[in-house]
């Protein structure tokens, strides 16, 4: 009779949510900045401490590329990551994800920019102008589709807003990962990439030789830093030991307790400070920003006829007033 009780009450819903101690283990996901060898040797010592914290197993889940990560999320095989802001809207959107702490610096300050960089001993490259340049012949190293430095920022600034298609631009447009594409330029394997300043320190300390090699042609104006995104269907306990830990973690304890763990965080990434709270909220100048492409996008397009034109950005206008009217509403950070 118990059994059939319980069937029953499966089928119909009405079980009681998973708590902490229900979570057998965690795992968290990390996008392809760079390779998973240099991605787990520098955010190891935060995942032992979280780990010791919450009480509960955390295991490094790395894939290929961006879109793993999400689809991980999705399936349920992630259950917090470290996204960019766009690959973040992407789980938001797509796998019941929700932001709800962002990355900052030692100094407390939060946000990066995106860049264009290309060989040091390139004398005909040093402005967007150059870049822009489509009668060269360029071998371009674009980002993920789904990072936002990489892929969304410069697609926008430097790509809708000039009215360039990259694929038609350029020789050869290859697609990597952040580290790979400052390799390339570094190694003049192609003539310039998308990267941003987080993965240009990352770099500097970790290869300095290839650094050197490097210079920037472009920057993008401020993107907010990166968003740490769990599932909402975690149990709601241990996302309070979670945001207890991220929110706590180089802030509480005793002077020896902050520094070791000021110190960890200093070595993580390209070195990070205290975690911020954060909220979807901070989403909303990517979506922005994608719909901005996409107005762009179709103020562009020669096979739409002028009343499809003004239908779409009619839309695209609507869903951006909306927008605007959501960030006003927002208190002033």
């Amino acid at each position: 009779m118990k059994r059939i009780l319980a069937a029953g009450l499966v089928l119909a819903g009405l079980t009681a949510p998973l708590a902490a101690q229900d979570v057998k283990e965690l795992n968290f996901g990390f996008i392809s900045t760079e390779s998973s060898a240099n991605l787990a040797k520098s955010f190891e010592p935060l995942l032992k401490d979280m780990e010791k914290a919450i009480g509960v197993p955390v295991k490094p889940f790395f894939v290929g590329d961006y879109a793993g990560v999400i689809e991980g999320m999705r399936f349920k095989k992630v259950d917090v990551a470290w996204y960019g802001n766009k690959s973040a809207m992407e789980a938001v959107d797509r796998a019941n994800g929700e932001v709800f702490v962002k990355t900052a610096k030692p100094d407390g300050s939060s946000g990066y920019y995106s860049l264009i960089v290309t060989n040091a001993d390139r004398s005909d490259i040093n402005t967007l102008k150059d870049v822009l340049d489509c009668s060269k012949g360029y071998n371009f190293g674009n980002g993920d589709p789904n990072s936002t430095s990489g892929f969304l920022v410069p697609g926008y600034y430097v790509f809708a807003l000039n009215n360039v298609d990259p694929q038609k631009c350029y020789k050869r447009v290859v697609t990597g990962n952040h580290e790979g594409n400052l390799l390339a330029v570094a190694n003049k394997q192609v003539d310039f990439a998308t990267n941003n300043t987080e993965n240009m320190t990352r770099l500097q300390q970790t290869r300095p030789a290839e650094a050197a090699k490097i210079k920037e042609v472009w920057r993008s104006p401020m993107i907010a830093g990166d968003p740490i995104v769990w599932r909402k269907d975690l149990p709601a306990d241990l996302k309070a030991k979670i945001y207890t830990f991220f929110m706590t973690y180089g802030r509480n304890g005793t002077p020896e307790e902050i520094e070791r763990a000021r110190a960890v965080l200093a070595k993580t990434s390209d070195g990070w400070g205290p975690f911020l709270a954060s909220s979807d909220a901070q989403l909303i100048p990517i979506r922005q920003l994608e719909l901005f492409k996409a107005k762009v996008k179709a103020q562009n397009n020669d096979k739409l006829s002028a009343d499809e034109k003004a239908a779409e950005v009619k839309k695209i206008d609507a869903q951006l007033a909306d927008l605007d009217a959501q960030q006003k509403k927002l208190p002033a950070m």
